[in-house]
């Protein structure tokens, strides 16, 4: 699963199209056809980057940018902005607000996707990402953040967070872990998957972060907003 890229756009065709070939470019997509609903899903989404059109019904993109920028749990999101105004004022105007880019229409879609991708790897972000609440893990740069934070792991932690994320709310067995996570060649007891899953919970939710690892008895363990 690639990252997430939120649409914040109005016009249905000109959202389709971008779509489409986000995804065929291996990105997540989703469309938000207003202000409104683009700020609500930027906090429940989590985008890796916003693409928000300036021109919007309810609220200009200008004030949309404003908001993210102004929100501890989006002032980090790369927002680039999509537009007709190509003056010099404009640009300008949408930087000073927190944009991050800004494409003029009518623009190549490979030209914008390639603007994406070096916009995500400025935030450390390749293309090789899972998410899942505020956890976020990148396998490119074997990097993970939990909201705002960076998260240090061990290279077993980060192949047990690396397979919950793969499937979340599933519940994993020890010895599933076990052969995933060491392998089946390898002997190892499963009170060594509680170990350093106590481990990884330490580490995931340092400074007092809801605990998203699932304990279920006798069954195992899932990564679940529900505990």
């Amino acid at each position: 699963m690639g990252p997430r890229i939120l649409i914040i756009e109005d016009e249905s065709a000109q959202a389709q199209i971008l779509q489409y070939n986000l995804e065929a470019a291996g990105f997540l997509p989703k469309i938000a056809p207003s202000a409104e609903e683009g700020l609500l899903l930027a906090q429940e989404f989590m985008p890796a980057l916003v693409l928000l059109d300036w021109m919007l019904p309810d609220m200009s993109g200008i004030e949309v940018c404003r908001q993210l920028k102004a929100r501890p749990s989006t002032k980090e999101i790369p927002v680039i902005m999509l537009t007709a105004r190509g003056a010099e004022e404009d640009k300008i105007r949408g930087l000073n607000v927190g944009a991050d880019d800004y494409v003029v229409k009518p623009y190549s879609l490979n030209e914008l996707i390639a603007r994406i991708r070096a916009n995500l790897r400025k935030q450390g972000l390749g293309m090789d990402e899972l998410r899942f609440a505020d956890i976020v893990l990148n396998s490119e740069t074997h990097r993970v953040m939990r909201g705002q934070d960076v998260v240090k792991l061990g290279p077993t932690e980060f192949k047990l967070l690396k397979t919950l994320l793969e499937r979340p709310k599933r519940v994993f067995s020890r010895a599933q872990l076990l052969d995933r996570v060491w392998g089946t060649d390898v002997f190892v007891d499963e009170r060594t998957v509680d170990v350093h899953m106590g481990r990884l919970r330490k580490a995931i939710n340092k400074g007092g972060k809801a605990d998203l690892i699932r304990t279920i008895r006798g069954a195992g363990y899932a990564l679940d907003e529900q505990n």
